[in-house]
Order: C-alpha cells, then sequence, then structure tokens
C-alpha cells in the first residue's frame, strides 16, 4: 500500500514563497504518476500539477503555471512542490497523490492515493 505524508506547509505573505515535501512509501510499481492538488474552504478540489516518475514530464494547472515548480527525488521517494509569488488565492489544503505507472491529463479522478494534506495560507 502506498503512503504519501506531506510536509512543508505554513504563512507566507503575498509574493512569496513555500517549498512543499511529500515522502512517499510502499511503492510496488516501476513508475507513478504524482500531483499536487488544493482544496480550499467551500470549494472542490482543484489540479496544481503532475509529474512523471520516470520522464519527469510535467503538467500544471494554468493558475499555477509560471510561479509553481514541481519535481521529485526518485532516490529519496520524495514529491516536491516549490511555490514562488504566491497569492492570497493559493490559500488551500494542499495533498500529494500518486497512480501507478502513467500519467494521463491533469484529473484528481485519476488518482488512487492521497496524503492527508498540508495547510498553506497566503496573507495578503
Amino acid at each position: 500500500q502506498v503512503q504519501l505524508v506531506e510536509s512543508g506547509g505554513g504563512s507566507a505573505q503575498a509574493g512569496g514563497s513555500l517549498r512543499l515535501s511529500c515522502a512517499a512509501s510502499g511503492y510496488t510499481a516501476s513508475t507513478y504518476c504524482m500531483g499536487w492538488f488544493r482544496q480550499a474552504p467551500g470549494k472542490e478540489r482543484e489540479e496544481v500539477a503532475q509529474i512523471h516518475t520516470g520522464t519527469g514530464s510535467a503538467v500544471y494547472a494554468d493558475s499555477v503555471k509560471g510561479r509553481f515548480t514541481i519535481s521529485r527525488d526518485n532516490a529519496k521517494n520524495t514529491l516536491y512542490l516549490q511555490m514562488n509569488s504566491l497569492k492570497p488565492e493559493d490559500t488551500a489544503m494542499y495533498y500529494c497523490a500518486a497512480r501507478p505507472l502513467f500519467c494521463y491529463s491533469l484529473n484528481r479522478f485519476t488518482y488512487n492515493y492521497w496524503g492527508q494534506g498540508t495547510q498553506v495560507t497566503v496573507s495578503s
């Protein structure tokens, strides 16, 4: 069973930066698609970015393109999200997720495994 544990959330001023981490364990497949998602109070969970652990190919939601960078360290089984130029509307609970083998379109319904989330709060 894949387990995902997020860390690195916290508070930041608008224009600031935070880096989230997601430590994964229990991998059984050779490659995974790993993604970041977020959910603000009263809103649906939305896609942020995803990356394939084998190819490194990444996809971003338009709302974060140019500001956020997703990356992975396969040796450490860790996924990262570098968030720069933060905006108050980035405030949300951020979740790490994984699915085995392949990435499809950036869509939260295609993911099998989820972490518990880490809170990010951006003040103006």
